[in-house]
């Protein structure tokens, strides 16, 4: 039988790595979805953690698979303490991203570890995960998988804008969701503070002390991805292999990089965003509380731009995987081939079923 009402427990973990987003929330479907989110937590990664995924690019097959596995225990004991610590008797299901591994589409391949049968046997509950794959194996990018979630839950904003890792965009042209991944945002920008002894720029003040260096932010804005087509999608293989020999290469003081960077950042949002007319841009992510890019992003487009409470703002993501895995539960779309470029529109995800 199909439910109306269920409540999940969703899990993110972005490239940023500013830890593991979880939330208990509950929804409700009556013609349109509702939501609640009744608990929520970022769970930041241990040192050990946060140096083996930063460098998931560089590990064989076979280390991989091994990681995969610990992260697999690794994360589904971070949910069994959040089910404890709340007190969450009433659950439907588990429903996570994993985290990215690797991530090239254009070569049929995407990665997420964390997503073993090994999490239903711990949690000993029924859990959805892996979206990625089903996808790509269409011929979609994988990504972004969120858009379905902005035009379900989100529909009164005219664009979305999440500002993670990278920055993706979804909105409505035609009657038709598309979404895309514009450009990195978080996965360079801690990269480069970290050297400072930061995690990251709060509220963008070391970039606001920094110059533009004008030849840099020519050459990455200049990259042939920008100029592409919409679907179209990001990894930290492109960055490494795209944006940071651009910025090494140029030998800048830190604070300068990140000025640089915050204005490549906004040039290439506010590019795909309305100009002759004003919309509404609701902004999620942590990029959403860098009030520098946000103050950059207000003076170079016209759009009303809104940022929402803070449960909206940190866990939208978390949120709207937790609503992918019930529709993959109740057997309809969860995936747009508008804003993948898949072959059709379909229901993804793994299903792990818990019996006892």
């Amino acid at each position: 039988m199909i439910k109306d009402e269920l409540k999940v427990i969703g899990v993110m973990s972005g490239t940023s790595l500013d830890g593991i987003d979880i939330i208990y929330a509950h929804f409700k479907y009556s013609n349109v979805w509702s939501f609640s989110i009744e608990e929520a937590e970022t769970i930041p990664y241990t040192s050990k953690w946060l140096d083996c995924l930063r460098h998931l690019v560089t590990y064989s097959k076979k280390e991989l698979k091994a990681i995969d596995n610990d992260y697999t225990v690794y994360l589904a004991n971070l949910i069994q303490e959040f089910i404890a610590k709340h007190n969450i008797t009433d659950l439907d299901a588990i429903c996570s991203h994993g985290h990215t591994a690797l991530h090239d589409p254009e070569q049929g391949f995407t990665y997420q570890i964390g997503n073993l049968p090994k999490l239903a046997e711990i949690l000993q509950k029924d859990v959805v995960c892996d979206f990625r794959m089903q996808d790509v194996a269409l011929g979609g990018q994988g990504a972004p998988l969120v858009p379905i979630g902005d035009a379900l839950l989100f529909s009164d904003y005219d664009y979305c804008l999440n500002l993670g890792g990278f920055a993706n965009v979804s909105t409505e042209i035609k009657g038709e969701r598309i979404a895309f991944d514009v450009c990195p945002v978080n996965i360079v920008l801690n990269h480069y503070v970290q050297s400072l002894g930061f995690n990251y720029d709060d509220g963008g003040q070391l970039a606001a002390t920094g110059r533009i260096n004008p030849e840099l932010l020519h050459q990455l804005n200049a990259l042939p991805f920008y100029k592409a087509d919409y679907p179209k999608s990001l990894g930290l293989e492109w960055v490494v292999q795209h944006i940071f020999p651009l910025i090494n290469a140029q030998k800048l003081e830190v604070h300068d990089v990140l000025r640089t960077f915050v204005e490549h950042i906004a040039i290439q949002i506010a590019k795909i965003l309305p100009v002759s007319k004003p919309a509404s841009l609701l902004i999620t992510g942590g990029g959403a509380y860098n009030s520098f890019l946000i103050e950059r992003l207000k003076t170079l487009s016209i759009c009303d731009i809104i940022i929402p409470n803070d449960a909206v703002v940190e866990y939208k993501e978390a949120l709207i995987f937790g609503l992918l895995g019930i529709l993959k539960l109740r057997g309809e779309v969860n995936c747009l081939k508008s804003v993948t470029g898949a072959s059709k529109n379909h229901s993804t995800g793994v299903i792990y079923s818990y019996s006892k």
